[in-house]
């Protein structure tokens, strides 16, 4: 049996345990740099136990953001990040930082900057054009994720997450549905995952072996059309070709078109117009039903889809999606999965792994309500606990 607790190995680092919190947005960066509730976040899930919390939705690009409170990484930036890793390692905890470009999903109107997919799209949230990447956009991309990556290493980093899923600008290449070009960068499988190969690879040159390189890759986009399981795996086959990964964690589902098949379990539809402006909420109301169908929820629902992955690869793979019980992490890593990662299931209660080790906890208090998403435009947390923000405060006493 594999000890979840005991120290491992995920590729120049070694993480205290095989359980990871998950990048999830955290709705606390109004000025897009680091804020105290921010560093307070990552801070209780490290005292917590966690092997690596992970910051979410750092953009390479300002118009990489999905909107204009998601921080990106410049200089401006480096000192609030630097802090926040501080924070984290003061707790025993690894900090990872999962960057990327919004691409078709940025809010072209709050990002006050055009949003650029793989191909030329409307996009029926704004109404504005997103226009077609240039070679010229690619190569200027490419540079700023080996940019983000070489200034998150040196502000303490351990691991870089490089977002190849939830149709964001690199999944948009991979996406048979959004990717229509006719050049190298589109068509068969092999042309579009050359940009997401060259910019994984342009992010392992840039931080060497002083962080590791993770990729979050989506297995099925979750919608007609889009990448499904087959020409995932071929494509985790060539990114692992390459030689610059350290782990991949698997993910699903599209932000512009089917958010739940991330999450499973109820659709907040309610709540989430309840949180949009008036004319916002207007419009949500009326594609709601399409755009948020729900899924039953079932633990760790990818597992059965991220198991051929397992067994073609050599590269750790990591487990995600609704894991809760002691047991599913347990039986995940004795079948070979390297870790797991949470994400629901810490928000609600960021103390669970000290709690599991102690004996204290079999299973997370998470009922998979989602009443947490439309918590992002507040400060993401659990509203069962928490109705009001989350304010930063004095340290948190983690199991004493």
């Amino acid at each position: 049996m594999v000890d979840p607790f005991a120290p491992a190995r995920l590729g120049p680092v070694t993480l205290r345990n095989r359980i990871i919190k998950a990048a999830t947005f955290e709705g606390v960066t109004p000025e897009a740099l680091v804020t105290p509730e921010l560093i307070e976040y990552h801070r209780r899930v490290a005292a917590g136990g966690a092997g690596m919390t992970t910051v979410a939705y750092l953009a390479v690009a300002p118009e990489g953001r999905t909107h204009a409170q998601c921080i990106w990484v410049r200089p401006e930036a480096a000192a609030g990040l630097s802090k926040l890793t501080e924070a984290v390692h003061a707790e025993g905890a690894a900090a990872g930082a999962q960057i990327g470009h919004a691409g078709p999903v940025a809010n072209a109107r709050s990002n006050r900057a055009p949003a650029i997919s793989a191909s030329r799209r409307l996009n029926p949230v704004t109404m504005k054009v997103i226009r077609s990447a240039t070679g010229a956009d690619l190569a200027r991309i490419t540079g700023d994720f080996a940019r983000a990556a070489r200034l998150l290493a040196a502000a303490g980093f351990d691991s870089i997450e490089v977002h190849l899923g939830h149709n964001y600008l690199l999944s948009a290449f991979l996406s048979p549905r959004l990717n229509r070009r006719d050049d190298r960068w589109g068509g068969s499988l092999e042309n579009r995952v050359r940009f997401p190969r060259q910019v994984v690879a342009a992010v392992r040159e840039a931080v060497g072996d002083q962080s590791a390189v993770i990729a979050k890759l989506n297995m099925n986009d979750g919608v007609r059309g889009g990448l499904e399981e087959a020409e995932s795996l071929e494509a985790a086959v060539m990114l692992e070709a390459d030689g610059a990964l350290d782990a991949l964690e698997l993910t699903g589902g599209s932000s512009l078109a089917n958010p739940m098949y991330l999450f499973r379990g109820d659709a907040p539809r309610a709540d989430l117009a309840a949180a949009m402006p008036r004319l916002a909420r207007l419009g949500f109301k009326l594609v709601a039903r399409k755009l948020m169908p729900e899924y039953p929820f079932a633990e760790a629902y990818f597992r059965d889809q991220a198991r051929p992955f397992l067994e073609a690869l050599d590269t750790p793979v990591i487990l995600l999606g609704g894991i809760t019980r002691l047991e599913t992490v347990q039986s995940a890593l004795d079948e070979g999965f390297a870790f797991v990662a949470m994400a629901r299931a810490l928000l609600r209660e960021p103390d669970l792994v000290n709690r599991m080790q102690a004996g204290a906890a079999a299973r997370a208090t998470c009922v998979h309500c989602n009443r947490c998403m439309p918590s992002i435009y507040t400060g993401t947390r659990c509203v069962l606990d928490h109705p009001d923000p989350i304010k930063a405060g004095p340290p948190l006493r983690v199991g004493n």
